[in-house]
């Protein structure tokens, strides 16, 4: 295999990453010295590629800071309304090369690095991921703050600076094992400590009610210490700001036992306190009640809330003067959006500070926090609903309690006046769950409490409507919309793609990267040949770089004229990596079958964690291991299939991975994928879809165009159908022979010779017990994916369709979303006008 450019050369040919805004080399190599030797303080002699990186990412971050105050400056003077994104999580990936695309610095950083003799790939390789998400919901979060910054919102993200992230995986003897992920350990050059804004945040304690008011005490202290990270705008020198929450033991933590000498014990105690911000739970979809876990919760919002109305009290630049007292007008000036609701706490604390604390009515404190928080939901799967034990908010958090029983008071009154005598109405829609252990319902706050609620595809809002959430829509219609998800396409096209964004810039211009819905015009070269062999030639280009990476770590000869079949996303039943396995497994079969048929080789990736509790998942994962050293030593098929596990998938393989691929597998059981976003990137980035109509898979075939995706499977009503009837897997197995075969080849040991019973769990749950209907859909899959292979050996026709693709994701840009919710939700109005760069005059 010939080897391919490197990106180091390939950006040599490319204008896209803005030679415009080309800084001045010999400055960069001037700075990049004075890091090396004083921010650093190394012996020259010595220096490690670590240094260099370090070395590197101080010298952009120069470039940021400047702006990050000018910004702040100009929030100050302008007083915007501000928007306060709340998330568990923000899936950030690497910040380097990032921030070089958004401030135009790569090329030139490219050059000095070059003159210096250091090779960039190698030093961006040397920097960890910030993992501090699970997936979808984390990432999301981080392609919203590109684009608030991109769109001149004055907002913040806000979540915790969790010192582990998701765990690292690896693959030993085909089983996922969790390693931590240290990502601190050599220092984050992203971020700056800011203790002078640190916050108390209260725990435990009892309530006291007086005359005057409600006071809560005997309260346990933790301290919310904030670090914050540059968050740059697409060339517009705007730089917005994620805080994240670290906790810190005051320091008479426990000290009281000092005098009776339980000193080492009581400083050994801190440790008690700084748990909150140590671990990032691993749970994607799935709700885990743990009081840790409730304590990051409340953790994050109540630190978060003070620093909201620190902000909004003092409105001057680095002023802590109170200008504002009267917070009627704090809606109109303070945007809280909650990310699923994990954050849902920010009601009961607002409503705490502003009735506790500020002496509001609670009718009026109740109109301010309804105006100021919107709530978005993520899913409709009931394991992934949060819902808290009474007992253990009660322990925690006594006054957030006596809040939510009284805001559940009035919302019955509300019910009841509406829908007098309806007992069973009430029941569903009380904040209380009663019957074995009470619980609170989260979600059920978080719409009470919100002016808006939404979901984050037009099918799963519609689903939230029809089905979860039907008596609150029945109430409150209009509080109910739809945020179609998207994803930035800086990261997702400019930076991971950079051949792909060059060969459409040649054809439309630069101005995309800002207004994707200019991929329309691509339209117009779907039968142009030049353009339909660039399109191939870099998609040909991707694959034999991944070739190279999948043959460094996997040792497995990639075929790289095959077709790159992938699959990445979190383990999970749902979203039916089952289902992949068993198409494996028919390929294989009929490979085996007839040798000397010709076949469209494939090989076929499957990348993701498995929530480390999550016993099911984790077999799914042992049993593609299996299925791999099954198909990848047999000489019959030889490089007509290969399949390989993605060893610990995170947001920089999926970098490498999503350019390389030619299909794109969103196979979820239809009503079950709120949105999806890693199927946005395939498609931004010239992978054809196979999927079911689930999700925003829906809105990709009708931007795209129905013929230009494999879409097959049963409809939503057809599960709704089949749920009604009843779901009999045996039905399948008795009728469909090949799937019988796959079945019979996992059950007897096929794959796993050594123990024969290995999968006994999952034949039994594909069997008796799969609420996902994998063999409903078999047959309808098999035949698509026959499809898509005779369709990949007209590489032209299959390339026209990727056109069409492209062409077609305009919509999927984050900065189309972010708008909607500006305009929509938080009452702003979105900017493309530029700031003044710190070394131009104001």
């Amino acid at each position: 295999m010939s080897k391919p450019l490197s990106d180091h050369d390939r950006k040599k040919q490319i204008s896209v990453r803005g030679l415009a805004g080309v800084e001045n080399v010999a400055d960069l190599k001037k700075n990049f010295n004075r890091h090396l030797h004083f921010t650093l303080v190394k012996d020259r002699n010595v220096s490690t590629k670590r240094d260099y990186y370090f070395a590197l990412a101080h010298t952009v971050r120069d470039h940021l800071v400047g702006r990050w105050i000018r910004t702040q400056q100009s929030y100050y003077e302008k007083d915007p309304k501000r928007v306060y994104y709340i998330s568990l999580e923000f899936y950030m990936g690497r910040t380097l090369q990032n921030t070089m695309v958004n401030l135009a610095l790569e090329n030139a950083c490219d050059e000095a690095v070059y003159q210096l003799g250091l090779d960039m790939e190698e030093l961006q390789e040397m920097e960890e991921d910030a993992g501090l998400g699970n997936g979808g919901l984390g990432r999301l979060a981080a392609c919203f703050l590109d684009s608030m910054a991109s769109l001149g919102l004055a907002a913040y993200g806000y979540g915790i600076r969790y010192e582990f992230g998701i765990f690292n995986q690896k693959i030993s003897n085909g089983w996922q094992v969790e390693e931590a992920d240290d990502w601190l350990r050599y220092g984050n050059p992203w971020e700056k400590a800011r203790p002078e804004y640190m916050r108390p945040v209260h725990f435990y304690g009892r309530t006291e009610h007086h005359p005057d008011g409600v006071k809560w005490v005997d309260t346990q202290v933790v301290l919310a210490l904030p670090y914050d990270t540059p968050v740059p705008g697409y060339r517009n020198n705007i730089v917005n700001t994620m805080r994240l929450w670290s906790a810190k033991a005051p320091c008479d933590f426990n000290l009281k036992d000092f005098n009776v000498g339980g000193y080492i014990q009581a400083v050994l105690d801190r440790n008690l306190a700084e748990n909150i911000s140590r671990v990032l739970y691993p749970n994607d979809n799935f709700f885990e009640g743990k009081e840790l876990r409730l304590k990051q919760e409340y953790f994050v919002v109540a630190a978060t809330l003070q620093d909201i109305i620190r902000r909004f009290k003092a409105s001057k630049f680095g002023s802590r003067d109170i200008v504002r007292t009267d917070f009627s007008t704090l809606p109109d000036k303070v945007a809280i959006q909650l990310n699923d609701t994990h954050p849902a706490l920010a009601i009961p604390e607002l409503m705490r500070v502003l009735v506790d604390e500020e002496k509001l009515l609670w009718e009026k404190a109740w109109d301010i926090c309804n105006r100021t928080c919107a709530y978005t939901n993520h899913t409709v799967l009931p394991e992934a609903l949060e819902r808290w034990p009474i007992d253990l908010f009660q322990t925690l958090l006594p006054r957030h309690l006596e809040i939510i029983y009284e805001i559940n008071r009035r919302h019955m009154e509300r019910v009841s006046s509406l829908y007098p005598g309806d007992v069973d109405r009430m029941r569903r829609m009380s904040l209380i769950e009663e019957g074995g252990q009470k619980r609170v319902n989260m979600a059920h706050l978080c719409i009470v409490g919100s002016h808006a609620v939404n979901g984050v595809a037009r099918i799963h809002s519609d689903i939230l409507k029809a089905t979860v959430f039907k008596d609150f829509y029945e109430m409150d219609p209009h509080k109910f919309q739809n945020k179609t998800n998207g994803i930035t396409p800086r990261r997702w096209l400019v930076m991971c793609n950079p051949g792909l964004a060059e060969v459409i810039a040649e054809r439309i211009g630069e101005d995309f990267i800002r207004d994707l819905d200019q991929l329309k015009r691509l339209h117009d070269f779907v039968n142009d040949e030049a353009f339909i062999r660039d399109i191939a030639k870099v998609k040909q280009e991707n694959k034999l770089k991944f070739a190279v990476h999948l043959e460094e770590h996997y040792k497995v000869k990639i075929n790289p004229n095959s077709m790159f079949d992938v699959q990445v996303k979190r383990i999970h039943e749902y979203k039916r990596q089952l289902l992949n396995c068993l198409h494996i497994i028919t390929f294989y079969n009929r490979i085996k079958k007839e040798p000397n048929k010709k076949w469209t080789p494939r090989t076929i990736m499957i990348g993701g964690k498995a929530a480390p509790g999550y016993h099911t998942a984790k077999m799914i994962i042992r049993l593609i291991t299996a299925i791999g050293e099954v198909v990848n030593n047999d000489p019959i098929v030889g490089d007509r299939l290969k399949v390989i596990f993605l060893e610990n998938y995170r947001v920089t393989l999926a970098e490498k991975a999503i350019p390389a691929a030619d299909l794109s597998e969103q196979i979820s059981t239809a009503g079950t994928e709120a949105s999806g976003t890693g199927n946005m990137k395939f498609m931004l980035n010239g992978a054809l879809t196979i999927g079911t109509m689930d999700g925003a898979n829906v809105e990709m075939a009708e931007e795209a165009g129905d013929g230009n995706l494999f879409i097959f499977g049963m409809r939503v009503e057809d599960v709704d159908a089949m749920d009604a009837k009843g779901y009999n897997a045996s039905e399948y197995y008795n009728r469909i022979p090949e799937l019988k075969q796959a079945i019979d080849q996992i059950a007897g040991g096929f794959f796993s010779p050594k123990q024969p019973d290995l999968f006994k769990d999952i034949v039994s749950m594909l069997m008796h017990n799969d609420r996902y209907k994998v063999f409903a859909d078999y047959e309808d899959y098999i035949k698509c994916q026959e499809k898509v292979s005779a369709l990949y050996m007209n590489p032209k026709e299959w390339t026209k369709k990727v056109i069409m693709n492209i062409a077609g994701s305009g919509k999927f840009s984050s900065d189309r979303t972010i708008s909607e919710y500006a305009r929509e939700i938080w009452g702003v109005e979105p900017s493309l006008e530029k700031l003044a760069a710190p070394d131009d005059p104001k």
